[in-house]
């Protein structure tokens, strides 16, 4: 199995947050990274591999004092743009790549008397080729159609089946078998649920949680791989909603998953100070979802709070810690 070093670790002028799946890499295909994004309370640090950081700041606050605090932040790679999408307790906020300009802002509804829950976007995926999916805190899931260039952006329709508040979403990176739907939506309660992206987006199938958070999924060639709070990984079937297998992954709550399209690598991040690279295969003989553990990575004293491969075969992958100012990157040994 592959193994891995770190390499070398870039500065963040502030910590990372303690959000699920608080990393976002830029990753041109086969070219080195172009920039990484975490989120620490309102602001979202960018370090590029060109040019100083850039700070964005969360929209949306009346005041100075009520700006909103981000919950993720994620490049959006389209056919034909790259987007960079913000959420937050107020909207969701798209910008260019390169953090330069705001190119579509989206209110949530905030009501009048706040409830005891707070109001809130989170977990993001572009889908369909021209869709960009964004999940809110009543369990919706906004499903924005972006134009090919301009500040166009429509809300198309409302995917109403959650009835927790939405994690994270993920879209199909490899090849979705016939009838397997390619785009998955995770809630607090770990339920999930599978979708065809189209014009109208359809719900395929609907896997019930166990009252245990799912924090974090991926979705590739019809395997739903999905990270819990008790630490485990689950692998479903995305056409038949089918549990293939389980892993206890790590001792404590997993904030990140990521996926590696060309190879089927799996990198988990979790409270207990650990990284692990796995790497899921279907037996050609029998359809099995096999699932093999290539490489533990210990990030002392650091709750990993992202975690993303930073090219599509996975041979390298950068961290974030929650109070680490620093995103870690590590490449093959």
């Amino acid at each position: 199995p592959p193994r891995y070093r770190r390499e070398r670790a870039l500065a963040l002028r502030s910590s990372s947050s303690a959000l699920y799946n608080n990393l976002t890499v830029l990753c041109p295909p086969a070219r080195p990274p172009r920039a990484f994004g975490a989120v620490h309370g309102t602001t979202l640090s960018l370090l590029g591999t060109e040019g100083p950081p850039r700070q964005l700041q969360a929209r949306g606050g009346g005041s100075a004092l009520s700006t909103p605090l981000l919950t993720q932040a994620t490049w959006c790679e389209l056919p034909a743009r790259v987007l960079l999408v913000l959420t937050s307790q107020r909207g969701v906020q798209m910008y260019e790549a390169d953090g330069s300009t705001l190119v579509f802002w989206h209110a949530l509804d905030v009501p009048e008397h706040p409830a005891a829950h707070s109001v809130f976007a989170r977990g993001i995926a572009a889908a369909g080729g021209r869709f960009i999916c964004v999940g809110t805190s009543s369990g919706a899931v906004l499903v924005f159609d972006v134009p090919p260039k301009g500040a166009n952006v429509i809300l198309s329709e409302v995917l109403e089946q959650h009835r927790d508040p939405v994690t994270d979403i993920a879209a199909e990176q490899g090849q979705a078998p016939d009838g397997a739907g390619d785009l998955v939506t995770a809630d607090d309660s770990g339920t999930l649920c599978l979708w065809r992206s189209e014009e109208e987006f359809t719900l395929l199938g609907k896997i019930p949680g166990s009252g245990c958070t799912c924090s974090s999924v991926t979705l590739w060639n019809g395997i739903v791989a999905a990270g819990y709070g008790n630490g485990q990984i689950w692998l479903w079937e995305a056409r038949t909603g089918q549990l293939r297998a389980q892993v206890s992954a790590h001792a404590r709550w997993i904030y990140a998953l990521d996926l590696a399209p060309l190879t089927g690598k799996l990198l988990s991040g979790a409270e207990d100070s650990f990284v692990h690279v796995w790497k899921l295969s279907r037996n050609p003989d029998t359809d099995d979802v096999e699932i093999q553990h290539c490489h533990a990575e210990c990030v002392t004293d650091t709750q990993v709070c992202g975690a993303r491969f930073c090219d599509p075969a996975g041979d390298t992958f950068a961290v974030t810690g929650y109070d680490l100012s620093e995103i870690l990157c590590y490449g093959p040994a």
